[in-house]
């Protein structure tokens, strides 16, 4: 475990030398003088650039979702443990207690989490929204959090399909108050154009578990969006646009803006099909540079976390478009799974490399801070 702060990383300073000009050559018309140079200018100070991400807490058991509590501590969900863990600001890594129904499989288990506002922060007391694979579907359950332990667990959605595969799992609470939840089809691809079904789809409800008013789909009132193969990331951004990461098959991963009742596509279209039945995304990516789960936004960019193709992936967003990615730490830290937004540019990041399809390296699996702002 790092004593280092999740709210600060360390910064360096490169050195650049600037030369002299040479001296200038004498006329044809004048003897032959000795030019001496000017003294060389002082270099002008160079901006340090965004300093390497520093592990903050390390030995984490397949970290999944991640949010903060407003005493500034993170929270953490373990995949395969059931356990909801923090990290102090100063590394400590504490535990709220353990989610109970969870049966972890494949890439089910303890999935998302999100701190419901009215959080207090002095008694370590509220309630968390959590998705997690039960013995028969995925369900989102409320957790009840009394002096800093779990006190109770009510499920508020079920029926969510379960598989060994693309069982989705992110949840965000938009600027509008309600819960948005990204699903998989589960292995069943028809099952994100049927909206007699909660797979593949993005769904938008009250904390309480009842859907939002103003359903795009009056016979599907839980579903905000359709055509989704695997939603493993849902952030908004300053102006309140919801956008979303999506696994691809074969081909594409993408990253969608999301509005209500449109349909993306799967698996009628991988990618961008130009169907006008469709909504395309706005970047893809090949399925072996990114695989994508966690997604944040800050300093104008999404921030998109690779699994499979082990980087962060940075996209501007400029107006109603996007700019061109640029890829961070490529094989530097292994699988990434989530990245959160914190205040003045920092984005913490967990790895996921002890999920059964990476390759573990010391003090893995880690929480990692790093400063975008340098």
């Amino acid at each position: 475990m790092s004593s280092s702060s999740i709210d600060a990383v360390e910064s360096a300073t490169p050195t650049t030398t600037v030369s002299a000009a040479p001296p200038a050559s004498p006329t044809t018309d004048a003897p032959a003088t000795v030019m001496t140079p000017a003294p060389a200018p002082s270099p002008a100070p160079v901006p340090a650039g965004p300093a390497e991400p520093t592990a903050v807490a390390t030995g984490l058991d397949t970290p999944w979702g991640l949010d903060a509590l407003p005493d500034g501590r993170a929270v953490i969900t373990e995949r395969d443990t059931g356990r909801v863990r923090t990290v102090a600001p100063d590394g400590t890594v504490g535990e709220l207690g353990t989610v109970a129904g969870v049966v972890p499989g494949g890439e089910g288990g303890l999935l998302g989490v999100v701190v419901a506002p009215g959080f207090d922060a002095a008694t370590i007391s509220g309630t968390l929204l959590v998705m997690y694979t039960a013995a028969d579907d995925n369900r989102v359950a409320r957790l009840t959090v009394t002096d800093g332990a779990i006190a109770g667990q009510q499920v508020v959605l079920e029926g969510m399909p379960k598989g060994r595969i693309h069982n989705g799992g992110r949840l965000a609470i938009g600027p509008d108050g309600f819960l948005y939840v990204g699903t998989g089809d589960s292995g069943d691809s028809a099952l994100a154009q049927d909206l007699g079904s909660l797979g593949g789809k993005i769904l938008r409800l009250q904390l309480d578990g009842s859907p939002a008013p103003g359903a795009p789909f009056p016979e599907a009132p839980l579903v905000f969006s359709l055509g989704h193969r695997n939603v493993q990331g849902l952030a908004f951004d300053a102006a309140g646009r919801l956008w979303a990461a999506e696994f691809g098959q074969n081909t594409w991963d993408e990253l969608n803006l999301i509005t209500a009742g449109a349909n993306y596509g799967w698996p009628e279209v991988e990618g961008m099909g130009g169907d006008p039945r469709f909504t395309d995304p706005h970047r893809v990516w090949t399925t072996d540079e990114a695989s994508p789960s966690g997604l944040a936004i800050t300093g104008g960019s999404a921030w998109m976390a690779g699994l499979g193709g082990e980087r962060l992936w940075q996209v501007p967003l400029i107006d109603e478009t996007t700019g061109e990615p640029v890829p961070r730490f490529a094989d530097e830290f292994g699988r990434l799974r989530s990245v959160l937004a914190r205040p003045g540019g920092i984005l913490w990041i967990t790895t996921s490399n002890t999920d059964g399809r990476g390759d573990p390296r010391d003090g893995d699996d880690q929480l990692l801070v790093w400063d975008t702002d340098g």
